[in-house]
């Protein structure tokens, strides 16, 4: 699977990359061709108790290194592929979903019937997010960059257009405030923004109190190009939101921000995670574009065209 962090990995602006040469990819799919001793027999994933052997399906977490041919990886790290799903849609899941879930659930707090307002909903994350708040019975107001995926929404996620923003840097609060009125509503509970930028500080205003934004990305200072225009990117980061925590105590309201990545190490709480969203995910992601192997860049920059709808994928 393609994420925005392969992007930004590539451009040399991901914190976590590690340090020299390096091979990009977070997720995979494909067969068990081999089991080290400690392995072996190897309880893994989900469900409990499931056997690992050569030729299982399996999707896996990597902590970099997935775009390979052949990876080598921890067993704890690996779920059996649901036997109706493809190799692809298996490798579309893990790293959106769990985004989607731990952000809304474990760190927004999401309630049933909650209003929430949520980033970049035609996305990889943003699909993910919309079966997880079904599922929670939540009214979304779902925003997007570009008309094309507003009717995207519209037509495959039964969105009504009351309920999607096409972004305007200029006015989106009062963008807010229109798709709140409409259904006669007066705050959000949580608002799950991958975008930062000039439209944070609007989106935490319309919080209730006891309200949380949870920010998983920073799509606004993504560059267009192959190369970082750093003034660009100074300028922006000179411009970047700033909140009050002392405002914040008064108003009752939460931010709250994470990667991922660093979730690595905490294999009981990713499990844990990973079998709530199984629980909840039952048709395979939507596949937006695919892929040949060889042609790795053209899929980073499409995805960082902003053009993208639903999950990016890779096959060999």
């Amino acid at each position: 699977g393609v994420n925005f962090a392969d992007v930004f990995a590539g451009l040399g602006l991901y914190s976590a990359t590690p340090r020299g040469p390096f091979v990009p990819g977070l997720e995979c799919a494909g067969v068990v061709e081999a089991l080290g001793a400690a392995e072996t027999p190897c309880s893994v994933g989900n469900p409990p108790g499931h056997a690992l052997r050569p030729g299982d399906r399996v999707v896996g977490l990597a902590r970099f290194g997935a775009y390979a041919t052949a990876v080598n990886l921890d067993a704890r790290y690996l779920w059996p592929i649901p036997p109706e799903w493809g190799f692809a849609e298996a490798a579309a899941l893990p790293v959106q979903a769990l985004t989607a879930w731990y952000g809304l659930v474990e760190l927004g707090a999401l309630r049933r019937g909650a209003t929430v307002l949520l980033h970049s909903a035609a996305g990889g994350v943003g699909l993910n997010a919309l079966t997880i708040l079904a599922a929670y019975d939540a009214y979304v107001i779902a925003t997007v960059g570009r008309p094309a995926k507003r009717d995207f929404l519209k037509e495959h996620a039964g969105l009504s257009l009351d309920q999607i923003i096409v972004r305007d840097r200029r006015t989106f609060g009062s963008q807010v405030d229109r798709a709140l009125a409409a259904r006669g509503l007066h705050g959000l509970d949580v608002v799950f923004d991958a975008v930062s930028g000039p439209l944070l500080r609007p989106a935490y205003e319309r919080l209730r109190p006891t309200g949380r934004l949870v920010l998983y990305g920073a799509a606004d200072f993504m560059p267009s190009g192959a190369r970082p225009d750093y003034l660009r990117l100074v300028a922006r980061y000179l411009r970047r939101p700033r909140l009050d925590p002392l405002k914040m105590i008064a108003e009752n309201k939460s931010v709250m921000a994470f990667n991922l990545i660093w979730l690595w190490d905490h294999i009981g709480q990713l499990a844990s995670a990973y079998d709530q969203v199984s629980r909840l995910v039952h048709r395979p992601p939507f596949i937006g574009r695919r892929f040949r192997f060889a042609d790795a860049p053209a899929a980073l920059r499409h995805l960082q065209s902003a053009e993208s709808i639903g999950k990016i994928v890779l096959e060999v």
